[in-house]
């Protein structure tokens, strides 16, 4: 299903555009700091993140979408109570060690939406798609009355995600000199 906005058109990737969304998520993170902390090597660093985003698409209920000409893309996975993501295999120590600190703040008491990843690609951040791809998804959340988690990894992220109703759950998490991630929830909001 294909939804217009005014930035925006957001259509469910089908399998065929998976590598689409790789594409989209791995060029709009190569420079993000978070990611440059995971993978320091510039030349791994594409590849080793497609194999992370590849992984997320396995999940038994990951949703991709892409919006506009495939210049931004989010992966959302349906999470029930008592659930937190699984490890990716082979991500690399930093990845783990962040995974492990991460997954004691992952809200597991009730069912709930989870963003691992949404970006935009260079050149178009900024002009309204992350928002776009944010109101289309949470509006369904809305109306089934699911919560979200997620983890911002900047600064500018997070002011992104505050705008759309999520809210800091404690302090940053940080590992061994990584950038900081700011675990966020987002209670359903009455439609």
């Amino acid at each position: 299903m294909t939804v217009d906005t005014p930035y925006a058109s957001i259509r469910r990737a089908d399998e065929a555009e998976r590598q689409a969304v790789l594409d989209v998520l791995t060029e709009a993170f190569m420079n993000d700091p978070l990611v440059r902390w995971l993978y320091p090597e510039t030349g791994p660093r594409g590849p080793l993140q497609a194999h992370y985003y590849r992984h997320l698409l396995t999940h038994p209920t990951a949703e991709a979408y892409l919006a506009g000409d495939s210049q931004a893309a989010a992966i959302w996975l349906t999470l029930p109570a008592d659930h937190t993501p699984d490890e990716e295999p082979g991500g690399g120590e930093r990845l783990r060690a962040l995974g492990e600190a991460l997954a004691p703040r992952h809200p597991n008491g009730e069912r709930h939406l989870y963003l691992p990843c949404m970006g935009v690609v260079t050149g178009r951040q900024g002009a309204g798609l992350g928002s776009a791809m944010l109101r289309h998804r949470l509006e369904r959340a809305d109306a089934d009355r699911l919560p979200a988690y997620l983890e911002a990894s900047s600064p500018r992220s997070r002011a992104l995600y505050r705008r759309h109703g999520f809210e800091d759950l404690g302090e940053p998490v940080r590992v061994a000199g990584s950038p900081p991630l700011w675990p966020m929830w987002r209670h359903p909001h009455p439609n």
